[in-house]
């Protein structure tokens, strides 16, 4: 990788990710350097918080990453913001050239896709909601599938009769599909145009407002290690696993 300029070009005032006070330069390059080499040495996305906890006291986080994002976005590999973390990733035009015959393509059915679509718009959704948008019924093998490939995940449980489990989307979601937040995804007629969710789509479907992994709607309960292990995905306590 090109090693970048010395001083990376200053964002103007207005185009700062947050205000707040300035380093001086040789502290602030350092702090650009070791951001950078953060990033660059994870095979998984950096988080912020992480990434302030390795600079010096004081750092604008949210500026840093801002400069180091202008200065790679013409360069062969961009610096992406993926929810609160960030990665390298080959530049998407560029895509093709590093492409092998070996890599796997994951693909999806077309029920999949769905379903895949439906959560990730109208997240947290249960799966009754999840049948009652496509109108026929979701094969546990689809939800499997799906979160397996780590882009689906157990929200938490609606407090309603039943306490439903919902579901979700994940950051390697995001990452995945070169999406930095949810609002960031195609609008509902891109979808239909490209022939998903052609049935019945209820007037209140949206693209929601992103929330941090953690954070629950007013209307979920935090998954425990109870529900865990009534969902099949922890061995009960006192029991050995198989």
């Amino acid at each position: 990788m090109a090693e970048p300029q010395k001083y990376l070009p200053r964002l103007d005032e207005d185009e700062s990710e947050s205000d707040g006070p300035l380093l001086d330069p040789r502290t602030e390059q350092e702090a650009e350097r070791i951001a950078e080499a953060l990033v660059f040495a994870s095979a998984q996305p950096v988080s912020e918080t992480y990434i302030a906890s390795r600079l010096p006291g004081g750092t604008n986080v949210p500026r840093i990453m801002a400069r180091l994002k202008a200065f790679y976005a013409s360069r062969g590999v961009n610096l992406v913001q993926v929810a609160d973390h960030w990665a390298f990733r080959t530049a998407a035009d560029l895509s093709f050239v590093v492409q092998t015959d070996e890599q796997e393509v994951r693909k999806l059915s077309r029920a999949a896709l769905e379903v895949l679509a439906i959560i990730a718009y109208h997240q947290p959704v249960t799966r009754a909601e999840i049948e009652d948008i496509r109108g026929v019924q979701t094969s546990k093998g689809t939800l499997d599938v799906l979160m397996e490939a780590g882009w689906v995940r157990f929200r938490g449980r609606r407090r309603t009769p039943g306490r439903p489990v919902t579901f979700g989307t994940t950051r390697d979601f995001l990452d995945h599909f070169g999406l930095e937040e949810l609002r960031d995804l195609p609008g509902i007629e891109e979808l239909k145009g490209a022939g998903l969710l052609s049935g019945r789509i209820p007037s209140n479907l949206h693209i929601p407002v992103p929330v941090g992994d953690d954070d629950l709607a007013e209307n979920e309960d935090p998954i425990t290690q109870l529900d865990l292990e009534e969902l099949g995905l922890l061995t009960p306590k006192g029991e050995e696993a198989d």
